[in-house]
């Protein structure tokens, strides 16, 4: 028998549901700062993922920076590189390199999801027939995280970036 905390069921999500709230490294201070929507965007009711947005830092006070009416966003694919935020190409905060590749996330409630289907031994798909959506987030996870085998070199790093400053 299988205890519920053993077994993980695909949510549905998609990279885009992530893309609200970005953790990037500040180009001035070097400190945990966000890519957030601009408060103008906000009250136009404008789409999340085409929306202006703000690179905000608590540590330096930055937050000039701004993506004009532009709908060019550049979403980072694939593990051989160090990923960046899809707006201003800045590193992303929540990041870290393993022996197979970079691990990285957007915010911290991305980095539990991955955290989640990782530690899990038993792995559901959600299935595609209902909505139509055959490649969710986690079934877009490189092979070498969804190995079992590489379980517990994936939660140590993990834990290493959930314990960075300004993760939580």
């Amino acid at each position: 028998m299988v205890l519920s905390s053993d077994r993980f069921r695909d949510p549905r999500s998609t990279t885009y549901g992530f893309m609200d709230v970005i953790m990037v490294r500040c180009p001035v201070c070097d400190r945990a700062a966000r890519v957030v929507p601009a408060p103008e965007a906000q009250k136009r009711g404008a789409w999340v993922l085409f929306s202006p947005r703000r690179l905000v830092c608590h540590g330096c006070g930055l937050s000039p920076i701004r993506m004009g009416s532009e709908r060019v966003v550049a979403r980072h694919s694939g593990t051989a590189q160090a990923a960046t935020d899809p707006y201003f190409g800045m590193p992303l905060w929540l990041r870290a390199e393993t022996r197979h590749g970079w691990l990285w996330a957007y915010n911290p409630e991305h980095l539990d999801l991955i955290r989640r289907f990782v530690q899990a031994s038993l792995r559901e798909r959600a299935p595609w027939y209902d909505t139509g959506q055959k490649m969710t987030l986690v079934a877009r996870l490189p092979a070498w995280i969804q190995r079992a085998k590489n379980r517990e070199e994936i939660l140590r790093v993990i834990g290493r970036i959930h314990t960075s400053p300004a993760a939580a």
